[in-house]
């Protein structure tokens, strides 16, 4: 999954955003089991891109009082 853009995200629905959010937290939690595990992740920067954009959703969705 490719980051998303800020323009990307405020285009989306309601439950689009709701969606993708739980996608990226659900990703987040396996990539920090695996590194936690002892194994290598195939990409290191992913953890902080998934972080990223987990807070760009987040701060659109209070921007817009939507939680």
């Amino acid at each position: 999954m490719a980051i998303l853009r800020t323009s990307e995200i405020r285009t989306m629905s309601l439950e689009e955003r709701a969606d993708e959010l739980d996608t990226l937290k659900n990703e987040l939690i396996r990539e920090r089991a695996l590194t936690s595990a002892g194994g290598a992740p195939d990409n290191p920067g992913r953890i902080g891109e998934i972080r990223r954009t987990i807070a760009r959703i987040k701060t659109i969705q209070h921007e817009l009082n939507e939680i």
